[in-house]
């Protein structure tokens, strides 16, 4: 794309921009009978369910335009839809994008977000079927819904944990909220002299994990293979603790997880470390990992035990146990959710 080109969005209107979006769109799947192009999508019934999940996205309180490349902003919109289907242990199959664009945004512009929007469908083999487009006043708005399917048997929810199950998390945690500190960081330095370049070389793990976040679906196709499911899951959206309070009040049980069993990072561990921060604490309430969270029936722990990827993180107690951590000297610490606050 010519960096220096600018097309107005105006001289095309919403019909000559939803041609251009659409110009590269392929429908893989067979349920998708119909796409872009109609009054609405056409999807072709399954013997399968059907899940679905809504995310926005909006800037100033989502993402930051000045440190946030739109390619990658536009894979992150699809990915944390995504995300959010893995959690109920399904597989996407479609995904509609609304946009709510201001003046400032040029057709180059749109187009490099739908780069990543692109990509993102390739990469998660998902049929983009719709959308729609308006004018915002307040900046970009993005919002997504994403379709999944599983068999009904497939299906985990947040409330079926039970006691003794083993709690597991994929990945590393914390990571993406320091790669936030310190974008923000560089982002201030740069205001104060914008003759400071941002300095992110040494950080480029945990910048990545924040800029454009990848959802897990390699885990669920691998449970898929080995025929586990797990008894109850989430995806890490919100923090490791947030997490573990919305599966305990589901299905009603106690959680106790042991701090070194916590998954990180050296690049966090140390990057939080160098912003005076406790790097638990960075696990335990950053949020935006992306990582899946779920419980295990203590017979299927075989079927994982040498997974390079997978955490034993913790067991499921009694509802009377509380949620715990156990640090390091055997001490049982109450935890606390202190991650995303939504409202």
């Amino acid at each position: 794309m010519d960096k220096d080109k600018r097309t107005e969005i105006g001289t095309l209107g919403e019909f000559g921009l939803i041609d251009k979006i659409s110009e590269n769109v392929q429908l893989k799947h067979a349920s998708s009978l119909k796409g872009i192009g109609d009054d609405a999508a056409v999807l072709a019934p399954t013997d399968l369910l059907r899940v679905v999940t809504t995310d926005m996205l909006l800037e100033g309180v989502h993402f930051d335009l000045s440190y946030t490349p739109l390619k990658h902003l536009g894979f992150k919109a699809v990915a944390v839809n995504v995300s959010d289907v893995a959690a109920m242990n399904a597989v996407p199959t479609q995904v509609t994008i609304s946009l709510g664009l201001s003046n400032r945004f040029s057709l180059e512009a749109v187009e490099e977000l739908y780069e990543g929007i692109n990509l993102a469908a390739i990469h998660y083999n998902l049929d983009l079927v719709g959308g729609d487009t308006t004018a915002s006043r307040s900046g970009l708005i993005i919002g997504v819904t994403a379709i999944g399917e599983a068999r009904k048997e497939e299906i985990s929810y947040r409330s079926g944990a039970k006691v003794n199950d083993i709690i597991c998390a994929t990945g590393d945690l914390g990571g993406a909220f320091m790669g936030l500190q310190v974008l923000e960081r560089e982002k201030q330095v740069f205001l104060s002299d914008h003759k400071m370049q941002p300095q992110l070389e040494k950080y480029s793990y945990i910048t990545g994990r924040q800029l454009r976040p990848d959802a897990r679906m390699d885990i669920i196709h691998e449970f898929r293979d080995l025929h586990l499911v797990p008894t109850s899951m989430m995806d890490i959206s919100d923090g490791l603790a947030s997490e573990l309070f919305h599966i305990s009040r589901a299905s009603g049980v106690g959680v106790a997880i042991y701090e070194d069993k916590l998954p990180i990072d050296k690049q966090t561990y140390d990057t939080a470390l160098e912003f005076n921060m406790d790097p638990i604490t960075c696990v335990l309430n950053g949020g935006e990992d992306y990582e899946l969270l779920f419980t295990i029936d203590q017979k299927d722990f075989g079927l994982l035990e040498k997974h390079p990827d997978i955490h034993f993180i913790g067991h499921v107690t009694a509802q009377k146990d509380g949620k715990v951590l156990i640090t390091k000297s055997g001490a049982a610490v109450p935890l606390n959710a202190q991650g995303w606050q939504h409202f």
